[in-house]
């Protein structure tokens, strides 16, 4: 089982399409899970994948356009009705931390859990950090303000090299700080070296949440060299003055940033209704970078 991976809930775009769900997707990271977006019908997508709404603990918004939030009363009520407790934390910006309390307060009074607001700005910042995750913001250019997250792992703790470990006779009670890279002292003062001791960690994994935004070249830079890119390509070439106008990217744009950030492999989604072939996208970002993923509702995407 994956200690890392993405679950794609919904990859369509504002106006509604029989083929696809508005979007939301969520981050299973070592048995939490993490929303991004939450347009109509994510809750549903939810359950069809078979998730936990009890290890849901973070939802982060990445704007306020109704694509993107829809589903979010919604979803809140259900996991008010499924006695749901603990916290939970919408990361937003003050606006939708106003509007969403007063529809919080009318439709979902008495939660049986705790429901916080993270205020987010469109700059660059970590807005959340935990054990082993950190995620960050990255401001992007939309029609209203709107950010991209970052989800990076922390670097991992070096593996026990069990035999060398009992051969020099290492007590249990040290294994914690071996494992963070010290070396062994024995009682007649003798220096075992850590690289002895121990293996390398296994890698660090990390994936970047692109939603709605135009072409920014600069951004690439922002992103770093991720596994796993999602970037909108609600448009292709042909549409290329609907996408500057609206504050979107066509797949050939999304592909430039992939190709100019190094990453591993991009994620395609957010598809303009006018399309009926997804297929298209998958072959004009391909053009430019070679790693590319079609996404598509259900899909899940392994990052270790």
């Amino acid at each position: 089982m994956s200690s890392f991976s993405i679950h794609t809930l919904g990859c369509g775009s504002a106006r509604p399409s029989l083929r696809h769900q508005p979007s939301s997707t969520v981050v299973q990271h070592r048995g939490s899970l993490y929303m991004v977006d939450c347009g109509e019908g994510a809750q549903l997508a939810f359950m069809r994948q078979r998730l936990s709404f009890s290890k849901l603990r973070h939802i982060f918004l990445t704007h306020l356009h109704g694509d993107h939030v829809f589903g979010l009363p919604g979803l809140i009520g259900t996991l008010g009705l499924g006695g749901v407790g603990g916290e939970i934390t919408i990361h937003t910006f003050e606006e939708g931390k106003n509007q969403l309390t007063r529809i919080f307060d009318y439709f979902s009074r008495d939660l049986p859990f705790q429901l916080n607001f993270n205020v987010i700005r469109p700059e660059e910042k970590i807005i959340l950090e935990t054990k082993a995750l950190t995620v960050r913001t990255v401001p992007l250019e939309h029609r209203i303000p709107a950010v991209g997250f970052i989800f990076e792992e922390k670097p991992k703790e070096r593996h026990i090299n069990p035999e060398m470990t009992s051969f020099h006779n290492v007590p249990v009670s040290l294994m914690k700080k071996i494992k963070a890279g010290e070396d062994f002292v024995k009682p007649d003062g003798e220096i075992i070296p850590n690289k002895y001791l121990t293996t390398n960690p296994s890698p660090s994994h990390s994936y970047a949440h692109i939603s709605d935004t135009a072409y920014i070249p600069d951004l690439a830079k922002k992103i770093g060299p991720v596994d796993l890119l999602f970037h909108e390509t609600t448009y292709l070439e042909d549409r290329r003055q609907d996408a500057i106008e609206r504050g979107h990217s066509t797949a050939r744009q999304a592909a430039m940033v992939a190709r100019d950030a190094g990453v591993k492999k991009l994620l395609t989604g957010h598809y303009s209704s006018r399309y009926n072939d997804d297929s298209l996208f998958l072959k004009e970002a391909q053009e430019v970078f070679p790693d590319v993923i079609l996404n598509k509702e259900g899909l899940v995407v392994n990052l270790d």
